[in-house]
């Protein structure tokens, strides 16, 4: 032990033998000099050194799980592990031909006296391989099909004891279009009402409520029977799990018969012996498919605290003789919106009575049948229902005419007096501010600016009535007072002007102040019509007597919207250049800021907007139809830029002086006129049918399937290749696409100028549509 310790000590050199003492103190020279490695010398009992550690690692208490920093520590990051408790098995000793020992005697009296021993294991030990299994199904609603509603798939449930996980398969099925197999993976299941599925959990009888699927437990092996027998928790017996359309189809399928052929002999024996053949209202559904009667009716209400007619609509299906009635709710009426009064069914005549089902099935005569009903008919439906009926609808009178040769009675007034609602009086005018804006306060809690006419302010902006008046039943000295009322038509405002007199020792100028004013005999603000030579108005307790007027406003009740002004063509259009010329740099600025539509070119309605938005308001038209055609060179009804041009700028290049433009010529033209109109006419029927074609060919281009379905729409309507255009509307509206028939034949006429109406070819029609699409250019 002297190696690895640098001063040995005197006592153990002595206990080393004489002749080892030389050899030891070289080794203790050398031991000064040379290292030596601990961990390689032999571990002798007694005499150990310290285990030497390259790291020295720190407990963790913290960990990363799923990019998510949490503590590691038992239930947080990791459960217990799970323990089960096993009947200890029994000691088997192997004694031969010896006898038992006295201990050994001793040791069985011990365990028989204590009873069976038992001992805890974990679970991925004891319960290794044990595993319940369930059967169950599940119902799949199936929506794209009429022949089935529900597909029922049956599955397996796989429990595992040793570590609570479970996973559903199911059977795989030949032929049977939708993926199969594993449904859910293996996990642990959570549980309706929180924490982990258990076993106890699973029953047969019950459902299991997983991912939002509810599985029906119908049945188990004979394993689990026996592993909840053991528990305490017996299962119920098996439940035949049910079947759908689609299972039994299958299983028909495959079972093979021989049945006798089908004839019209056999048809004939069956109805003979009081039979019929399957389809026999098929003949009814195919002339009286979407074919509904439609009647309107008031019911009156006699248990309501106030007397109530409500009204109603009865459809009478004549594809399978059905009824249906629905309310038709009035605005307001505080009812609940159900409109569905009875739901869509056969009505059974007379009183209503529950059938059990025992009962009779009913004769067809004994269900209401709306062919014998008639307008101004009172018909009793669900024993105590009764409803008038006032109404029906076109349909339904055509077909009473032409299939039941018989027409029904006019239309019936079933409409109550309305109700006088007392409405609380307008407070009178208070004299501040202007009428609307008092009467604003009064119709709103809060106030809003009155609008103004725009309208009315253009059309009659500078239009001025004047009246000549006296004072009615004056005073002497007021006897020689003459006044003028002026009323403003733009705006509805009085005003009122005593013009000065010789002598008259009164103070003259103005009387009253230009402002809506209120007519004290009529209660209203004044209007044309209170202003009439003869009449008496009465304002602000003076009343005056309108003796006569003047000849413009003699000229303006004729005609309201006439112009009495003369305007100078050549000063318009003079004004007109110089304001284009200032506003914008560009002539193709100013062309392309008037024309509208841009189509090229200005047709009178926007030559006349241009010349609104320079101050030209109110122009008559044939003034501006004659300054259309000044600008217009080629007397064709419209101006085009080049024109515009010419007659706005100067010559770029003259060769000699500089040319003046030509006068306008004031006289008026009625054949330019007209042909001016039908430039407009003949514009917006163009936009019409570039907009109808591109709407047709939207409808086809933007969706792959739909040419297909319009043919296959057009074969169920009509057996041959042409079709008329109320066709062509119906099969679009079939289709789900509304389009007026009115652009359906601009469409037609520009694709096919030379085809009848009445008999189109579709097929070609729509190619037509398809491949012109893109050539119908839209507005730039």
């Amino acid at each position: 032990r002297l190696v690895g310790r640098s001063r040995p000590s005197h006592a153990v050199i002595r206990r080393l033998v004489p002749g080892a003492v030389a050899a030891a103190a070289r080794s203790v020279a050398m031991t000064a000099v040379q290292t030596f490695d601990l961990k390689q010398l032999p571990n002798l009992p007694g005499f150990q050194f310290a285990q030497h550690k390259e790291k020295q690692p720190k407990v963790q208490h913290f960990a990363t799980v799923n990019g998510v920093r949490m503590e590691v520590a038992e239930g947080l990051s990791h459960d217990k592990p799970k323990f089960v408790k096993t009947a200890k098995p029994g000691d088997q000793w192997r004694t031969g031909s010896l006898p038992d020992s006295t201990s050994r005697a001793v040791f069985k009296q011990a365990g028989a006296q204590e009873g069976t021993q038992y001992c805890q294991l974990p679970a991925w030990d004891a319960l290794d391989r044990h595993v319940l299994r369930f059967h169950g199904y599940f119902k799949e609603a199936v929506v794209e099909s009429n022949l089935e509603n529900y597909r029922i798939r049956h599955v397996t449930i796989f429990y595992y004891l040793e570590d609570d996980t479970c996973h559903i398969i199911e059977p795989r099925e030949d032929n049977s279009g939708i993926p199969q197999g594993q449904l859910i993976r293996r996990h642990r299941f959570p549980a309706p009402g929180g924490g982990y599925l258990k076993p106890e959990d699973l029953q047969i009888g019950t459902e299991l409520q997983i991912y939002g699927r509810s599985i029906q437990i119908t049945d188990c092996d004979a394993f689990t029977r026996s592993y909840y027998e053991q528990a305490g928790m017996p299962q119920g017996p098996s439940e035949v799990p049910e079947t759908d359309a689609f299972h039994q189809t299958r299983e028909a399928a495959k079972e093979v018969s021989a049945k006798a052929p089908r004839s019209y002999e056999k048809m004939y024996r069956e109805v003979m012996l009081g039979g019929g053949h399957i389809n026999a209202d098929m003949q009814q559904f195919l002339e009286c498919d979407r074919k509904v009667l439609r009647f309107f009716c008031v019911m009156d209400d006699l248990q309501t605290p106030q007397f109530e007619r409500r009204p109603f609509v009865i459809l009478y299906f004549l594809a399978d003789d059905q009824l249906e009635i629905r309310e038709m709710y009035p605005l307001n009426c505080g009812r609940d919106n159900f409109p569905i009064f009875f739901r869509k069914g056969k009505m059974p005549a007379g009183n209503y009575r529950v059938d059990g089902p025992q009962a009779q099935p009913r004769k067809k005569h004994e269900f209401v049948d709306a062919r014998e009903w008639n307008v101004g008919m009172e018909v009793t439906l669900l024993s105590n229902y009764r409803f008038f009926i006032y109404d029906a609808d076109e349909f339904t009178r055509q077909y009473f005419k032409e299939e039941l040769g018989c027409e029904l009675s006019e239309r019936v007034d079933v409409a109550l007096p309305e109700r006088t609602v007392p409405r609380a009086p307008t407070p009178p005018y208070t004299g501040y501010g202007s009428w609307d804006d008092s009467m604003s306060s009064v119709t709103h809690l809060i106030p809003k600016p009155p609008q103004k006419d725009f309208k009315k302010l253009f059309r009659h902006e500078g239009k001025v009535l004047r009246f000549k008046a006296r004072f009615h039943d004056p005073k002497p000295e007021d006897a020689d007072r003459v006044f003028v009322i002026a009323y403003y038509m733009q705006d509805d405002c009085l005003s009122i002007f005593e013009p000065p007199q010789r002598n008259l020792g009164i103070v003259t100028g103005r009387f009253l102040e230009k402002g809506v004013h209120m007519n004290q005999i009529t209660g209203q603000l004044f209007k044309l019509e209170d202003l009439r030579p003869g009449m008496i108005v009465k304002v602000y307790n003076h009343e005056f007597e309108i003796l006569d007027q003047d000849d413009y406003t003699t000229k303006l009740m004729e005609d309201p919207d006439k112009q009495c002004k003369a305007f100078d063509h050549e000063s318009v259009v003079q004004k007109l250049r110089e304001s284009l010329r200032q506003q914008y740099p560009l002539v193709r600025d100013v062309f392309r800021r008037f024309d509208g539509n841009h189509d090229g070119v200005l047709t009178i309605s926007e030559f006349r907007a241009a010349l609104e938005k320079f101050g030209f308001s109110n122009l008559p038209d044939d003034f501006v139809t004659t300054l259309l055609r000044h600008f217009d060179t080629r007397q064709d009804g419209q101006v085009s830029y080049n024109e515009f041009c010419d007659t706005l700028l100067d010559e770029d290049f003259p060769v000699g002086m500089l040319k003046t433009k030509p006068p306008v010529q004031p006289h008026h033209d009625p054949d330019y006129a007209d042909r001016a109109n039908y430039k407009v006419v003949e514009r917006d029927e163009t936009a019409a049918v570039r907009k109808a074609v591109r709407a047709f060919g939207e409808i086809l281009s933007k969706r792959g399937s739909m040419m297909t379905r319009l043919i296959k729409e057009f074969g169920h309507i009509t057996h041959e290749g042409t079709a008329s255009v109320l066709q062509i509307h119906h099969v679009l509206k079939q289709c789900g696409q509304s389009m007026e028939p009115e652009d359906i034949q601009r469409a037609v006429l520009h694709l096919m100028p030379e085809v009848d109406l009445e008999r189109i070819p579709y097929v070609e029609f729509l190619k037509a549509v398809h491949t012109g699409f893109h050539d119908v250019y839209g507005s730039r």
